[in-house]
């Protein structure tokens, strides 16, 4: 025991020995394997610019087809020059979203905007080239008239250069020259509030845009229906789940996004939010469940979205909050330990050694963060620290970023509950974030297993067994039930959710508490309901 404990102090202190700036101890994206994924994903055409599904973009060079609309009344023209989903504004077109293959080989959205609704389907023709189809449909025709733009454009500052030619027009980056055909005759419009060659067309039946070849609307729907036929093939593997299988894959794919600060290829919670924070957004716990979703479809993909992930660790040696594309991140708070649980599963789904001896130092150091920073008595809780706050965040170090911190920023669980500014916690011990730390301790123990880290395994598990000993202190008997519990006045806290099951994670009940089972049995209805709350029980 004393031979293991000194081992443990000695991996500390290398530990502490080797801390410094983020940029310094992130090592997964600079990985060689990485690079080569990286360069595999940033390739072809997709709906990779985040602020806008109405264009379709071509990696690595930046090239872009985009579509804008103009509807035409009898006062004003209107224009529509991008579009997302989910925007909560009268103004603002619907987006209704369809299929999306993870690689951008196939999208599929109905758009309605004013008088306007069409269905816009592209797809990359996969015969080794790199050409495109678009196919954009009136749903139904309308008595004002509308005109599409379909323009050529460089994003993101990429070299290049566009021009129109007759009816066609050019892109050429570098080696790379690309021409765009449409199926129909473009009409000579001068208004039509575009700042790069551009073709107008009149919208009053079916217009086909092919980017390569020149292709009729027939072709380019043959082409449609081989790709979607494809993925709906794919989806069909997986029998009566074949629905949730492309929903899923969908949500993916409109939510990956190519993000040029760091010149990668990533997947965000959304688009919307990507927006509002200045072009990227990247959740502390959201982004590793991320990395796990993918790796259902993409090995690559999976493995991109971990290594930026991790590129997030902060100078104090954690994974914030958030991560946004001005600099922003949350230097005070982190968010639930689910890494090292994401990459435990990536590993037994792909069984690649590099992504774990990538990721190993990182995720260690934040898993030591935890105790050094959250200690509240012998039990962690969820807080806000005092830090560097260079962009003046008003809600740093209250009770408002301590919640942020659960993930779950608006639980119940934490109503009435004081947040200490001496200690920078909630006067409560979580039974979710302790149960959720253990887990973390055991799925981190096993990748330093497989990596022959027999120190910080043994230091990982024994700090998973200290507080499995330790949240013994929150089961209450009556209850049946682990429950959270207020350091300042001792009491037990009535608030139920569904992190009080988070324990079982870490296969925390012992054998000798069968309560537990019959505990999920009595409780589970607690969380039923016409509506879904994951963070509440249903009633009282």
């Amino acid at each position: 025991m004393i031979r293991r404990a000194i081992a443990i102090l000695i991996s500390c202190l290398a530990a502490s020995l080797s801390s410094g700036a983020a940029d310094l101890h992130s090592t997964a994206y600079r990985a060689q394997e990485y690079r080569a994924i990286r360069q595999r994903l940033l390739h072809g055409w997709g709906t990779w610019n985040s602020s806008n599904i109405l264009e379709q973009v071509h990696l690595p060079d930046g090239a872009a087809v985009a579509m804008s609309f103009k509807e035409t009344n009898w006062i004003s023209a209107d224009y529509l020059r991008s579009a997302l989903i989910g925007v909560q504004d009268s103004e603002a077109p619907s987006v209704r979203p369809g299929l999306h293959a993870l690689d951008g080989s196939f999208s599929e959205y109905e758009l309605k905007w004013k008088e306007l609704e069409v269905k816009i389907t592209s797809a990359a023709v996969g015969d080794g080239t790199d050409d495109l189809v678009t196919l954009i449909e009136p749903v139904h025709s309308s008595a004002l008239p509308h005109e599409v733009f379909v323009a050529a454009k460089m994003l993101w500052n990429q070299p290049g250069a566009v021009s129109r030619v007759g009816d066609e027009l050019e892109v050429q980056t570098g080696a790379r020259h690309l021409r765009v055909h449409v199926t129909a005759s473009p009409v000579p419009e001068l208004y039509a509030g575009q700042d790069t060659p551009y073709l107008a067309l009149l919208l009053d039946s079916p217009v086909g845009i092919s980017v390569g070849h020149r292709r009729s609307l027939d072709e380019i729907r043959s082409i449609l229906t081989r790709q979607r036929a494809a993925l709906l093939a794919r989806a069909a593997q997986y029998g009566d789940n074949a629905a949730t299988y492309a929903g899923i894959e969908a949500v993916l794919g409109w939510n990956t996004i190519y993000e040029p600060k760091y010149d990668r290829m990533i997947t965000t919670v959304g688009r919307i939010w990507n927006e509002e924070y200045g072009g990227y957004c990247l959740y502390g716990w959201d982004n590793f469940f991320l990395p796990y979703a993918c790796s259902l479809f993409s090995r690559d993909l999976a493995y991109a979205n971990f290594a930026e992930h991790l590129r997030s660790l902060t100078p104090d040696g954690f994974i914030p909050n958030v991560d946004e594309a001005e600099g922003r991140t949350s230097w005070d708070r982190s968010d639930p330990p689910v890494g090292s649980l994401m990459l435990r599963e990536i590993y037994k789904r792909y069984g690649d050694r590099w992504i774990l001896e990538a990721s190993f130092d990182d995720l260690l150091s934040w898993n030591r963060w935890w105790p050094r920073a959250r200690m509240n008595g012998k039990l962690l809780e969820w807080g806000s620290s005092v830090a560097g706050n260079p962009l003046h965040e008003k809600e740093a170090h209250t009770r408002v970023a301590a919640a942020w911190e659960s993930g779950m920023d608006d639980s119940p669980m934490f109503e009435d509950v004081p947040f200490n500014p001496r200690t920078s916690m909630f006067d409560m011990q979580d039974v979710g974030l302790n149960g959720l730390y253990i887990a973390d301790c055991q799925a981190l123990a096993e990748i330093a297993d497989v990596l022959g880290r027999k120190v910080e395994a043994a230091e990982l598990r024994l700090r998973a067994e200290k507080f499995t000993r330790e949240i013994e202190a929150l089961w209450n008997p009556g209850a049946g039930l682990y429950l959270n519990r207020r350091t300042d006045t001792g009491e037990w806290s009535k608030r139920i959710s569904p992190t009080m099951f988070y324990p079982l994670i870490g296969r925390v009940p012992t054998t000798d508490r069968a309560a537990v089972g019959e505990m999920l049995s009595a409780r589970a209805n607690c969380f039923i309901s016409s509506m879904i709350f994951s963070s509440c029980v249903a009633s009282p």
